[in-house]
């Protein structure tokens, strides 16, 4: 097969103010065309810069050496990346290669339509009519799972949930049919059923196009699922390359088997729940729930004569004292609404919702205001939920100066220090700002932030979903110890039902904004009721490529059933 990309003794280092870091140091690799090469390694490793190298995208403050030779699209001429100028990087990215940035909501434009954005690419490298061009975008959206594309093409990007934001992203990669695509994290935003979706999808690309494919990720069962080989990332070194068969059979180096030994897998959790059961005093069920929702409806009004929308329509549940209870579902089916409603971020349209004591239902901020501070609030997106014009400590000692237990940053210091090492960051990243931490790293410090004030109720939406394997497993670990040491009660939504499966002491699955199924981890996971639920967890990807190949073929027969 023809190498699509080769990069030979790569190093990448960034000028700071303490002088130079190195980021990627004397990395080999090769990509030929219709293979998908996986990178997987801790946040911080040198993945993304590494992606990033392939289109040309490092910042200024980055140096780098070493060679990165892409092929074009039809095979006929090679280009080094590193010594193109900006002309010809813009030529070359689009057409060539594309990216598959890993936070959508940074990769699109707020203020233009999703269609406008695919249609830009299209005209800026053909010569396609606006009529044409526009035809290709409802098409591409269509491919990547966005229903009724012919509408949503003149959406904005705040119209699509965070898993349709990423696939709007994947479309805008697919348009051009590009000879490499570089997905960061392509599958991070995603449910595990759409996940499915984008990874037939990607697949399809490779084979029916014949398309290289760098995948950057973190979760092993999507590397069992796609890649054909992998290679292992830490601290800017490869330390090791091998087939997907090979890595997951056998595996050398010892970092690869301790992310391996990292991953968590449906049924882990059962015997925690049980622990925690066992220790609820006898009367814990009589005792006032935290959170008491009845016959829940939110609806979002039409714009222009259209009906509203209705995301979430008939929801009962009760979140009581120290109960971590675990939202599941497809993108889109409400568990961020449910989760904002709560939050006080979101009104609510119908039925009963109780927080802290508190009815949501028509509640003025006034009254609603000081419970605030028992709040906490883990966002999906860390890279917007921060004020890029902050430090990171400042970001996490806002809550702090906010309610009034510290006079400004500077006081609350110390408990920011504290609250950083509880979420395994160094106390110096405390003076860096946002963009200058890996996307697993702000997640960790919204972390820090949403602990700030001690809360009595802690809302977390996907809390672990940019974190890579050994990262979440020790976030989990100090989720579980906190919520143990402070005795908070949570709402954990998340699309990794393995993660939730570990946490939750009980699991609730929306489907359309509906309730279809609730329970303990064993009901709900072991024995699902509902076609859904037995779908999601079909969907679910395996570390194992054996394992997975059968489990994609029995998913297959599932969707053809239904």
């Amino acid at each position: 097969m023809t190498t699509v990309l080769r990069i030979d003794n790569l190093g990448v280092s960034f000028a700071t103010d303490a002088g130079a870091v190195k980021a990627v140091n004397d990395v080999s690799l090769h990509v030929d065309r219709g293979e998908v090469l996986a990178i997987v390694g801790e946040s911080g490793s040198g993945k993304s810069v590494t992606a990033k190298t392939i289109l040309g995208l490092l910042p200024e403050t980055a140096t780098a050496n070493g060679a990165v030779v892409l092929s074009s699209r039809d095979g006929s001429s090679e280009s080094d990346v590193i010594g193109l100028s900006t002309r010809q990087l813009r030529d070359v990215r689009g057409t060539d290669v594309a990216m598959v940035f890993q936070e959508p909501s940074t990769a699109l434009n707020p203020v233009y339509t999703v269609g406008w954005q695919i249609i830009e690419g299209l005209r800026a490298h053909t010569r396609m009519s606006r009529k044409d061009a526009r035809a290709r975008a409802i098409d591409i959206l269509r491919r990547v799972g966005i229903p009724d594309p012919e509408a949503r093409v003149d959406y904005y990007p705040h119209q699509f949930s965070g898993g349709q934001k990423q696939r709007v992203v994947i479309a805008m990669a697919l348009v051009l049919e590009p000879g490499l695509i570089v997905a960061d994290e392509p599958t991070t935003a995603l449910d595990v059923t759409v996940q499915a979706e984008i990874l037939d999808l990607l697949r399809r690309c490779r084979d029916e196009f014949n398309t290289g494919i760098v995948l950057i990720t973190h979760n092993m069962g999507v590397v069992a699922d796609l890649a054909d080989r992998v290679a292992v990332m830490y601290q800017g070194d490869i330390v090791e390359q091998a087939s997907v068969a090979e890595l997951f059979s056998a595996p050398r180096a010892d970092y690869t088997k301790q992310l391996l030994a990292a991953v968590p897998h449906v049924g882990q959790g059962t015997a925690t729940a049980e622990d925690r059961l066992a220790l609820r005093t006898d009367d814990w069920e009589a005792r006032v729930p935290v959170v008491m929702a009845r016959d829940l409806r939110i609806e979002f009004p039409g714009r222009f004569g259209k009906p509203s929308f209705t995301a979430v329509d008939g929801v009962s549940f009760d979140i009581r004292p120290g109960e971590v209870i675990g939202l599941v579902g497809e993108s889109g089916s409400g568990k961020t609404t449910i989760g904002r409603a709560i939050g006080g971020l979101t009104k609510i349209t119908g039925g009963s919702l109780t927080v802290l004591g508190t009815e949501m239902n028509g509640v003025r901020e006034r009254t609603f205001g000081p419970l605030r501070s028992r709040i906490g609030f883990v966002f999906q997106d860390p890279a917007s939920s921060f004020n890029p014009l902050l430090t990171i400590a400042e970001c996490v000692a806002e809550p702090l100066v906010v309610h009034g237990r510290a006079r400004d940053p500077r006081s609350a210091r110390a408990r920011v220090d504290e609250l950083l090492e509880a979420v395994q960051l160094p106390r110096a990243y405390g003076d860096r700002y946002p963009h200058e931490l890996s996307g697993g790293q702000r997640q960790r410090a919204s972390l820090a932030r949403a602990l700030a004030l001690e809360p009595e109720l802690l809302i977390a939406d996907e809390p672990t979903s940019a974190l890579d394997v050994s990262v979440q497993a020790r976030v989990l670990e100090l989720f579980a110890e906190l919520q143990r040491e402070f005795g908070f009660a949570a709402l954990f939504i998340s699309h990794d039902l393995a993660v939730v499966d570990i946490l939750a002491d009980r699991i609730a699955v929306l489907h359309r904004g509906k309730l279809v199924e609730e329970g303990t981890g064993a009901e709900v996971l072991g024995s699902p009721s509902d076609p859904y639920t037995r779908r999601l967890l079909a969907s679910l990807p395996v570390p194992d490529p054996v394992e997975q190949r059968q489990r994609r073929e029995a998913l297959r027969d599932l969707r053809e059933a239904t």
